[in-house]
């Protein structure tokens, strides 16, 4: 069953209310919270976004806060449940990749809730916390359409999992919507933090004819934002407003903003009120998800499309994936 915010103010009004309201409860009864992340914590993508998010939400709280970086899928399952067995009442899987071990480990220690970000199933003590990846990945498509001069554009990614194939499938419907002509090129690199990889995947894409590309890895990102910057192309941020680090390649980014999901989700965790069920995060949740700043590619008449295209978004009028 999923469960989508739908108001700004109410996100933010019940994000503020269960932090005061929580915050002795959950010191009083020495509340722990752990993180498991598959790559590192200072990459400026999807994993420093969790560490940030849950080490942030877990002070304002006054929870106990530990982490794990770079843990392979064969070592998932042990990591998990070293955690639950140390009494960490939230346990977090930080990525869809995460589901599986979850899975495995969560009937075992059914006094510790567990959360898995972009995950699918959840479930009695399982919680998967995402974001609305067709909502952003079809307005991205729509405008990186409008401002291609090639009329080609590339998604690229690592793992074929659902939240970034949904995330390609609807940037790429978002670019045929505003260019029926274009055309969407797509590149998976089973890596999610090699640079080398993630720039090659890029000039691949880029020697093929796309001038704008979207990578949605984590530290690879970085590869392909360089790969667009030294060939003179134009590129798509993730997770934060990238424009701040590549101000002449970017020209939009997909803020994924995991501090203010994560602060959010495990302000409810700390209330009591998190469920067994999906917690999805969308253009209605501006705190969690929303755009970035607009580079100077992008015109003002682009800009107020994309406005309108994001009020048919919420108002249920566009077929995204």
């Amino acid at each position: 069953m999923n469960t989508i915010l739908s108001r700004r103010t109410f996100v933010a009004a019940t994000a503020s209310a269960t932090l005061l309201a929580f915050v002795g409860k959950a010191s009083a009864q020495a509340m722990k919270v752990a993180i498991v992340m598959p790559g590192i914590s200072t990459d400026k993508s999807f994993n420093q976004g969790g560490y940030e998010g849950a080490k942030n939400a877990a002070e304002k709280l006054g929870l106990e806060f530990a982490y794990s970086e770079k843990v392979a899928q064969p070592d998932q399952a042990e990591a998990l449940s070293d955690y639950a067995r140390r009494g960490f009442n939230f346990v977090i899987g930080h990525g869809g990749e995460f589901q599986d071990a979850v899975d495995r480990v969560a009937r075992r220690f059914p006094d510790t809730r567990f959360i898995i970000v972009n995950g699918t199933e959840a479930g009695d003590n399982v919680t998967t916390m995402t974001f609305d990846f067709p909502a952003l990945g079809y307005v991205l498509g729509y405008l990186a359409g409008k401002t291609s001069a090639t009329g080609t554009g590339a998604y690229i990614g690592a793992q074929q999992i659902k939240a970034y194939t949904d995330l390609g499938t609807a940037f790429a419907n978002g670019f045929k919507a505003a260019r029926p002509d274009g055309e969407v090129l797509a590149a998976w690199t089973n890596d999610w933090d090699d640079v080398a990889k993630g720039k090659e995947a890029a000039l691949s894409v880029i020697g093929q004819g796309a001038d704008i590309v979207f990578p949605s890895m984590d530290n690879a990102v970085a590869g392909s934002l360089q790969a667009a910057k030294e060939q003179g192309k134009m590129a798509i941020g993730i997770y934060y407003d990238a424009i701040v680090d590549w101000p002449e390649t970017v020209i939009q980014s997909a803020v994924f903003d995991m501090r203010g999901a994560l602060d959010v989700t495990l302000a409810h965790a700390a209330a009591g009120t998190l469920e067994g069920k999906s917690y999805i995060y969308g253009f209605e949740t501006p705190e969690a998800a929303r755009l970035g700043t607009y580079g100077a590619q992008v015109t003002a008449e682009v800009q107020a499309d994309v406005a309108s295209l994001i009020a048919d978004i919420q108002a249920g009028k566009v077929t995204l994936i």
